[in-house]
Parts: structure tokens; C-alpha cells; sequence
């Protein structure tokens, strides 16, 4: 097994799934990752038609809202985050990303070492047609720090609180989104 995809396979297996559906996910990219050698988008969109993503989710530690972003590509309220560069250490990605999109130092220690969650998903927007194998990472930071937004990959971004989430439409997020905040709510110190 390649190097960077036996990183991966480490932080897989060390997740523990909130229900079925996390667990299911985790046996299909265990199982992908043992058969793949190569794990990483070359060609946007699509190629190899199987990919990783990191996202980073912030959190605010006070009350427990999180930031999502409508992006312009899928047209949903998703994490900031994005595809894990060739033999890029996924937690790297996530700090990068967390840089990129927010303007988060990526030494800033903010982004949780290992990932809370993981995700299989059919992409959907101008980008269909691949799925994404996505690493959902903790970025713990106050909503009152200041972030630099990067407006060519959303419209914009907004912190959501519990009540928030509870009120919304469910099918404007990404379609794991609920199941993320339960277990984020089930875990939360």
C-alpha cells in the first residue's frame, strides 16, 4: 500500500462511527483504500472518479454554532474544505483549507489532529459525476474572530446555532450534515 493511502487507512480505521450509515462508509473506504493505490483527484472533476476531501468544520466553543458556507459549485451550505492534494496528508489539507477559505494560520494548532467524522458522497453542482470520500475535521475557533472569506468558492458564509439548524431545511446541506451535527452534539465536552 501506497504511503499517503496508509496514512489514510490509519485515520479511517481510527474513527469510531456515530451509526450504520458512518460505519457502512468506513467498511466501503477501508475497503476501497486496501484495493486503491492512488486516492487523490488529478484531473478536476473527476478523475480518478473516487476521491478524498478534507473539510473543515468550525465550531464555535461558546455555544456550539458552526460556520458553513453556500458554495457556488454544489449550491448547498457545506464546511469550508476541499480535495486532498496528491500524497498530502489529509489533516494538512484541512489546515490549508482552513487558510484558503478562511484565513485561518495553518500553524494556528486551531484543526483537530484527527478527523470526527467521514462521508461517502455522489458530488452534486457543476461537478457532478464523482464521488467524494470526505474526512470531516474540527476547526475550534470563537465567532468573533476575525476570518477573511474567500468569495470565488462561496457566496458567503454564516454561523449557524442549534435552533438554527433545527429550523432549517435539511436538504440545503449537505446530505450527511445532520447526521455530522448529531454526533458533534453527542461528543461535544
Amino acid at each position: 500500500m501506497r504511503e499517503s493511502v496508509a496514512v489514510v487507512h490509519g485515520l479511517v480505521s481510527g474513527l469510531v462511527p456515530a451509526d450504520d450509515q458512518e460505519a457502512r462508509h468506513r467498511s466501503e473506504t477501508l475497503h476501497w483504500l486496501r484495493r486503491a493505490d492512488d486516492v487523490f483527484r488529478r484531473i478536476k472533476p473527476a478523475i480518478p472518479p473516487r476521491h478524498l476531501v478534507s473539510y473543515v468544520v468550525p465550531v464555535d466553543p461558546v455555544d456550539g454554532g458552526v460556520l458553513l458556507v453556500d458554495h457556488l459549485n454544489a449550491g448547498l451550505w457545506l464546511p469550508p474544505g476541499g480535495h486532498v492534494d496528491p500524497d498530502e496528508h489529509p489533516t494538512g489539507t484541512a489546515r490549508r483549507e482552513a487558510y484558503e477559505e478562511l484565513g485561518v494560520p495553518v500553524d494556528s494548532g486551531l484543526v483537530d489532529e484527527r478527523p470526527a467524522f467521514l462521508t461517502v458522497t455522489e458530488a452534486v453542482g457543476i461537478d457532478a459525476g464523482h464521488t467524494d470520500v470526505s474526512l470531516w475535521y474540527l476547526l475550534r475557533i470563537d465567532r468573533a474572530r476575525q476570518l477573511r472569506l474567500d468569495s470565488g468558492e462561496f457566496r458567503e458564509a454564516r454561523w449557524w446555532t442549534p435552533a438554527d439548524i433545527a429550523a432549517a431545511d435539511p436538504t440545503g446541506f449537505d446530505p450527511h450534515f445532520i447526521r455530522f451535527w448529531a454526533k458533534l452534539r453527542r461528543t461535544a465536552p
